[in-house]
């Protein structure tokens, strides 16, 4: 028979064994805290703060003068950074609207047009990440084909343009559309020489010719030739990624399905569009938006190709940003773009997952 001893009350007793008991039930939970911590001790230190304290710049004068550790506080300004980035104007058809207090930053940088920036940031993303799931899914299929001699060989070499560093690709691909000496422009001048065209046609000035070549593509939005230039290399470095996905994917859809439709009277193209297609798209919407946000930022093709010339023709957010703390020394405004960039950010991401579907649940 139990007993209880004097001196501890019954309450006490309890509160001692309920401690035990959840202290014994959350084992595996306190475990992965611990495990979880010094990764959150390091995010917050390398990641957080840092996103923390731009945004507080992007709140001030924060310039050059305030670098220094024992520097004055800089002065702040509200969102008065926000504006200046802004246009000064907003034309609306023929309708022009004067905004006040904004669009210092045009008088400050020369050819700087913010919605000219964000509209070519946005054209830039949305014409390279349709090329690259499109290209990255159809090899896939050519990869998968049975009977396909040296497969593993083209796997292993599609993946070399993912490996290697931007600025090898960037100084490689702008050699190749040099002007005098660059292997488009001879493989160009050789093909017209079939036809009797003269080789100095061909010696098309890639990186520095500041008019359109297709005017009815994107009106109002004129493309240089450094944007195709850009535009090919960046092909080249991204369908490898998407092939990869989509490559996973194939490899995880049941044979049975395609062999039952084939018993039904399904031909090769219905099999694609209904069930290869629909089961690739939980893996590649995923991959799609992962490679919408890596164009978005894509810095290094930007600023080792074109500079984001001529006269600011491609520049995004990104480089305009960088331009502003490297050449403008504009240290707050420049931490007001990349706030602007993370809530562009933002919006795309949402609007792309809920036009897509993309976090959906697919086993029910």
């Amino acid at each position: 028979m139990a007993t209880v001893s004097e001196n501890t009350p019954p309450s006490s007793m309890n509160d001692k064994r309920s401690f035990s008991t959840w202290w014994s039930r959350t084992t595996y939970q306190r475990a992965a805290y611990y495990y979880l911590i010094p990764a959150a001790v390091v995010m917050a230190l390398i990641t957080f703060y840092p996103m923390f304290y731009q945004v507080w710049m992007s709140f001030t004068d924060f310039g050059i003068k305030n670098l220094r550790f024992d520097s004055p506080a800089p002065n702040n300004v509200g969102i008065q950074n926000y504006l200046d980035i802004l246009p000064d104007k907003l034309k609306i058809g023929s309708l022009e609207i004067d905004i006040p207090g904004t669009g210092r930053l045009t008088a400050k940088v020369q050819n700087f047009s913010f919605m000219r920036v964000l509209a070519f940031n946005l054209a830039w993303t949305f014409i390279n990440v349709p090329i690259h799931v499109v290209l990255g899914v159809l090899i896939a299929l050519l990869l998968n084909t049975p009977g396909l001699f040296f497969k593993k060989i083209y796997r292993a070499i599609y993946i070399l343009p993912m490996v290697l560093p931007w600025l090898v690709i960037a100084t490689v691909w702008r050699n190749m559309f040099d002007q005098d000496h660059g292997s488009i422009n001879m493989f160009l001048a050789s093909i017209g020489g079939l036809f009797h065209i003269p080789q100095e046609v061909f010696r098309i000035r890639w990186m520095e010719n500041i008019y359109p070549p297709f005017d009815w593509f994107l009106p109002g939005l004129a493309m240089p030739l450094s944007f195709y230039a850009m535009l090919i290399t960046n092909i080249w470095v991204g369908w490898p990624f998407m092939t990869i996905v989509a490559t996973g994917a194939l490899q995880s859809i049941p044979k049975d399905l395609n062999e039952a439709a084939s018993i039904d009277g399904a031909g090769s193209i219905q099999q694609l569009f209904k069930i290869t297609i629909p089961l690739l798209r939980p893996a590649m919407i995923p991959a799609a938006m992962v490679g919408t946000i890596i164009t978005f930022n894509l810095f290094n093709a930007i600023y080792f190709m074109s500079g984001g010339g001529p006269l600011r023709q491609t520049q995004i957010l990104v480089t305009t940003a960088y331009d502003l703390v490297n050449a403008q020394r504009l240290y707050g405004m420049a931490a007001a773009f990349c706030v602007i960039i993370f809530f562009v950010l933002l919006i795309l991401t949402l609007s792309t997952n809920r036009i897509s579907r993309a976090t959906e649940r697919y086993d029910v």
